[in-house]
């Protein structure tokens, strides 16, 4: 299979750079990356005229090129692209649309990981066009492209499965120690550490896409545990520097700021032997040998308790009311 460069597959449009005072509450709705990540359901709209290449139509395939790097496929009625975002005109080589989305999606993860600091995610249309891509002949991208969308289909089931069987434990719990249950406060169980946020906190430019020590963010730490799907890591050297922050196997990490209550434990079968907390979450160490962590880690993710670490509107958890948070323990 012959490789090729992105520039030579297609011609990327970048999408109009709209200002405030061109939305309107009518007229062709402005897609802007947060639409397409769906991260906002908020919709700007334009009702002016122009040019006939910055028109999206259903079908077309968009790529954010900043801040968050993906490939999309637009499903709305007829719009107007905002700037950030690359609409393909497919004019230079035969190509499937479904595969081309899976290369691409496969170039901008590479690139990812050899931008230098991972919080840089933002690609040159120099660097973009140099992306290299798998090419082959037409038939083949199809038989390509639909052996992945079967795989698509199929990680897509197993998630809901596991979300099904994570409501069901939820439940299970409920039954089980709805009333056979004693309380103890997060701080007679745990030792709560925070993370070194002094003067020898990583700056944006100490941290990379591969080294010694991974520093997790808010990204890695989701309601189902770790997810590494983003990485950062910083030196050896900074990682000495810092003085406390660092995990120990069958710790549990909650975050406190952002979205608050996320709850991951590390255990054997995370597979990074350095890790350190960011600023926006704390380590939960128990102080004694007998406390079923995972016992601890379902209590936490129950819905009644979320809502108790999250609060209704608070953008943090404070360890003072982190402390005394109560939990319940079987007899």
């Amino acid at each position: 299979m012959k490789k090729v460069k992105l520039g030579q597959v297609a011609t990327f449009i970048n999408g109009y750079a709209f200002k405030p005072q061109d939305w309107s509450s009518e007229g062709k709705e402005i897609i802007r990356i947060q639409n397409l990540t769906k991260t906002s359901k908020g919709m700007n709209y334009y009702s002016g005229t122009i040019d006939k290449k910055y028109i999206v139509e259903a079908g077309d395939i968009l790529i954010s090129w900043s801040g968050t790097l993906g490939v999309f496929q637009w499903c709305g009625r007829s719009a107007v692209l905002n700037q950030h975002i690359f609409k393909v005109v497919f004019d230079k080589i035969d190509i499937d649309k479904s595969y081309f989305k899976y290369v691409v999606e496969k170039g901008l993860q590479d690139a990812v990981k050899h931008t230098h600091g991972s919080t840089m995610k933002h690609l040159t249309k120099k660097y973009f066009d140099n992306i290299i891509v798998p090419y082959t002949n037409l038939g083949e991208q199809q038989r390509i492209a639909s052996e992945l969308d079967l795989l698509s289909k199929l990680i897509l089931r197993r998630q809901e499965q596991l979300e099904e069987l994570n409501l069901l434990v939820k439940s299970r719990f409920n039954e089980m120690f709805g009333e056979n249950k004693i309380f103890e406060s997060i701080d007679n169980l745990f030792d709560i550490i925070d993370g070194d946020r002094g003067k020898n906190y990583p700056k944006s430019d100490e941290l990379f896409s591969e080294e010694y020590c991974l520093f997790l963010n808010t990204k890695n730490v989701t309601k189902n545990g770790f997810s590494f799907d983003t990485k950062q890591f910083i030196t050896k050297t900074k990682d000495k520097l810092l003085r406390k922050g660092k995990l120990e196997r069958y710790d549990i990490v909650l975050t406190t700021r952002g979205t608050v209550g996320n709850v991951a434990y590390y255990d054997e079968l995370i597979k990074y032997k350095h890790l350190r907390i960011n600023s926006g979450m704390v380590i939960l160490r128990p102080k004694t040998p007998n406390l079923n962590q995972k016992f601890i880690i379902h209590v936490l993710r129950n819905n009644n308790y979320s809502r108790v670490i999250s609060g209704s509107a608070q953008p943090q958890l404070p360890i003072t009311k982190l402390k005394k948070i109560l939990l319940p323990l079987p007899h």
